[in-house]
């Protein structure tokens, strides 16, 4: 298990990466546990028994976890930016980063918002913010270009063919993006071709490229294909990041 650690994740520079997403992971279930842990408390009384988890207050302020994410992320960014260390102080520095971001991501909605939308609707956003940075995690883990494009190709295909390509890539990227299709274009920035598929296919009704162009006709079909089957499979995919079942509402 050492042996292939060394050669395929240590060897070839992968292993700040995997510490990163692991971290991250391993944080974010852990917290939506806590903070699952704390609305049942609350909504049922304290009983004993019950494990002294409970939010955190300063000075009468309630401080969101995302506050500890983001002193997080700073420290981590301060200390490599002035330090760039060797390992295994950068795994460790990667394995903190993982959970910061996890913290900070896991109520990304309050920062849309800027209001505890935690159990709402709106709070739904903070599980697809984490789905969409675990699978970009896991595609920089695996190697590829940011732009889909590695520079041992670049220098085999000369610069030309090469700002080609990329124009290429960034163009039907954001074709995809001006669809509607938020993760399929991020993720597709990094992964050759997937955003061109994103890019041909149908857009999402409420996207710019589908008010703007999209006929009556096809703005009907559009919608059929983002309808009810669509948003259960996503409901579904929320659901096991959620804790493996669906997020409810406070109402």
């Amino acid at each position: 298990m050492l042996d292939w650690y060394d050669v395929y994740i240590a060897q070839t520079g992968r292993s700040a990466a995997l510490w990163a997403l692991v971290s991250f992971l391993v944080t974010y279930f852990l917290t939506r546990g806590i903070t699952r842990r704390i609305r049942s408390r609350a909504a049922r009384g304290p009983q004993e028994g019950d494990a002294a988890i409970k939010d955190v207050y300063i000075g009468g302020v309630h401080i969101h976890h995302q506050v500890w994410g983001i002193l997080l992320v700073l420290a981590v960014g301060l200390l490599e930016f002035r330090f760039r260390p060797d390992a295994p102080w950068v795994e460790i520095l990667a394995a903190v980063f993982g959970a910061g971001a996890a913290l900070a991501l896991d109520e990304f909605a309050l920062w849309l918002h800027l209001e505890d939308v935690y159990w709402t609707e709106e709070g739904r956003k903070s599980i697809d913010a984490v789905i969409l940075a675990s699978v970009m995690g896991m595609a920089l883990l695996v190697g590829t270009s940011p732009i889909g494009l590695d520079m041992d190709t670049a220098r085999a295909e000369g610069l030309l063919s090469a700002s080609i390509g990329v124009a290429f890539h960034v163009g039907y990227t954001i074709l995809c993006l001006l669809k509607g299709k938020l993760a399929t274009g991020l993720l597709g920035f990094p992964i050759p071709l997937l955003a061109l598929v994103g890019a041909i296919r149908l857009a999402k009704p409420s996207s710019f490229y589908a008010k703007r162009w999209y006929s009556e006709r096809k703005m009907a079909k559009a919608e059929k294909r983002f309808g009810a089957r669509h948003d259960a499979r996503r409901e579904r995919l929320r659901a096991i990041f959620a804790g493996g079942r669906a997020e409810h509402p406070r109402v």
